[in-house]
């Protein structure tokens, strides 16, 4: 187990990301998941109440739902970490004060809870005062209705700024940072923010462990991404019903679209040095990568997502994959030159 700085969570190495539940995981589907994870030794639980809005048919709120009727029906509540987000559902944008306390009250309903351990800011909201989000989530934190919180896509100048509102107005600062951050999504990360989670003993729990699939090596053709670059006529072509797709395949252009961007020559050396060292050692590339990952100056937990329990494991056993100091110096190295 790990320990979720400051706050003193302990948290298994690697957290379960709900993305998929509701879009390419349907309910029981993500019972089953979920089942997995736990049995497996994870506790932490990863989503957005506006996971899965996008999604043609959704409103949002599905993944929170879904994850609420497997709480409710393993009544396994006080054993786990949930962690959520507000800014981006439809019928909450923002993060304004009154809109963070109404967007919390609709989770816990859908989560089916009195509270949630860690609670993020998605994204920035420029149109707000930091002020006045800090406040609002001080408040709760004060009223017991979350426990840790967390910023997603903050830059390092934004994330001092609510650190330094929170000393002066004596608010509970923000313990966890989301960054987008893997093999080849490194430089923002290291250059930027970790220095100021060094500074303030914060820590990280990184998104897109996997560059959507890329390090895997799922995504290694780059005809293949060709055909996927048409992203908003595919997207648009779906929501208007000129092209009906079901969700696993429109998840999988999502997700092509989305790895599109790392097929550079540099991208693609690093996916096999991870296939190198995979194959050497008997593993899965996915248990590679994350393991690189997890052994990274502030992070804690990287989130990684299963849309089957056939998935899981290469991903669980990322949480005790040791590389070796050559391993890790030539992913250092290769990794370095993606741009």
């Amino acid at each position: 187990m790990a320990r979720l700085g400051r706050s003193g969570v302990e948290v298994f190495p690697l957290v379960l990301g709900g993305n998929t539940f509701g879009w390419t995981s349907d309910e029981k589907g993500s019972h089953r998941v979920l089942d997995a994870f736990v049995a497996g030794g994870g506790n932490f639980v990863d989503t957005a109440d506006s996971y899965t809005a996008a999604v043609p048919g959704n409103s949002g709120g599905e993944s929170e739902t879904i994850i609420g009727s497997w709480l409710a029906a393993r009544g396994n509540r006080d054993s786990l970490v949930l962690g959520t987000k507000v800014s981006q559902h439809p019928a909450f944008k923002g993060l304004a004060a009154g809109n963070v306390k109404a967007a919390l009250e609709a989770s816990l309903v859908r989560l089916g809870t009195d509270h949630v351990d860690v609670y993020y800011a998605h994204f920035d909201d420029p149109k707000t005062p930091l002020a006045e989000t800090a406040g609002a989530f001080d408040a709760l934190h004060k009223a017991g209705k979350i426990r840790v919180i967390g910023l997603s896509n903050y830059t390092a100048p934004r994330i001092k700024e609510w650190l330094d509102i929170a000393r002066r107005e004596g608010y509970e600062p923000p313990t966890v940072v989301q960054p987008d951050y893997n093999l080849v999504t490194r430089h923002r990360y290291e250059r930027e923010i970790a220095p100021v989670l060094a500074e303030e003993g914060m820590v990280a729990v990184p998104y897109f462990a996997l560059a959507s699939g890329f390090l895997t090596g799922k995504y290694r053709q780059v005809g293949a991404h060709r055909k996927a670059l048409p992203y908003f006529q595919l997207i648009g072509a779906f929501l208007t019903g000129k092209n009906r797709r079901n969700r696993q395949e429109f998840g999988e252009i999502v997700r092509r679209v989305v790895a599109g961007r790392y097929f550079t020559e540099a991208g693609l050396a690093v996916v096999e040095a991870v296939e190198d060292i995979a194959s050497a050692r008997g593993v899965e590339m996915s248990t590679v990568a994350i393991a690189w990952l997890r052994g990274r100056p502030g992070v804690v937990a990287p989130i990684a997502s299963a849309r089957t329990v056939e998935q899981l494991p290469a991903l669980m056993a990322s949480a005790e994959f040791e590389l070796t100091a050559d391993e890790t110096t030539a992913l250092d190295e290769v990794s370095a030159r993606v741009k």
